[in-house]
């Protein structure tokens, strides 16, 4: 999929990198630039083939020695919740969820600060800043949205960064009220955007990598069925059973 791209667009590698999901192990990136003429549709072509967007990049794994980053997607019209899933959806009843324009805010933030400091202290992103916040959700040359899920009195508790594809909804990032343990907000987000993607008639919902052996990812496994590029083909994942490189 990737050497058919190449006619029309530029792709670079990044540096090696200590890897974010196991570790020992360093990553390297493909990436390639969206800020291009028709970038809606090479967005669509590039998630097709396990690619991600950041702001105005979009990225793939190229790790020397190593595959265990694997594109997953949830086919939402076979997907059927779990007991547990629909125990999370009874919990979050009663909120709204808003779809709005990919603006920050200072109250989106201030949750994001929250959510930073209590669950990924060690990341990255802990120690991002208001403006860099901000760079996250609006730059970008896509079709993006902002999700928003907010109780009864209107207090904001989950956003998650949507992009618009061909083929489904791509779920960039999100995040919650991490003071709300018993309503699993991290696994309801993924619930009401799977019913978001079926509501427009789009067939999938992108969920980014699934990597075996990360505590960080493994959660993405739970959501049945769900599909994995292996070998330029998307087919079912199997997660006891997974095929070859995906330890």
């Amino acid at each position: 999929m990737v050497s058919s791209l190449r006619h029309s667009q530029f792709f670079y590698t990044t540096a090696p990198l200590p890897c974010p999901y196991l570790p020992n192990r360093t990553e390297r990136k493909i990436i390639a630039d969206l800020a291009v003429p028709q970038a809606d549709a090479l967005h669509s072509r590039l998630s097709r083939a396990g690619f991600r967007r950041s702001h105005t990049l979009a990225y793939a794994p190229m790790c020397e020695n190593c595959t265990a980053c694997i594109p997953i997607r949830l086919p939402v019209n076979r997907f059927t919740p779990d007991r547990t899933q629909k125990r999370t959806i009874r919990r979050n009843a009663d909120l709204r969820a808003t779809l709005v324009p990919p603006l920050a805010t200072p109250e989106q933030y201030a949750l994001f600060a929250r959510y930073q400091d209590t669950r990924h202290t060690d990341g990255e992103m802990a120690s991002m800043t208001a403006t860099e916040y901000r760079t996250m959700v609006e730059d970008t040359p896509v079709q993006t949205l902002l999700a928003e899920f907010r109780t009864a009195e209107q207090t904001l508790i989950a956003t998650c960064l949507i992009d618009q594809l061909e083929d489904g909804l791509s779920a960039v990032y999100s995040f919650y009220e991490p003071d709300a343990p018993q309503r699993s907000l991290g696994s309801f987000v993924i619930l009401a955007l799977i019913e978001k993607t079926k509501s427009l008639g789009l067939p999938y919902l992108y969920l980014g990598y699934w990597v075996r052996g990360s505590a960080k990812m493994t959660y993405k496994s739970r959501y049945r069925p769900a599909e994995i590029l292996h070998h330029g083909t998307w087919q079912d994942l199997n997660p006891k059973h997974p095929p070859e490189g995906a330890e």
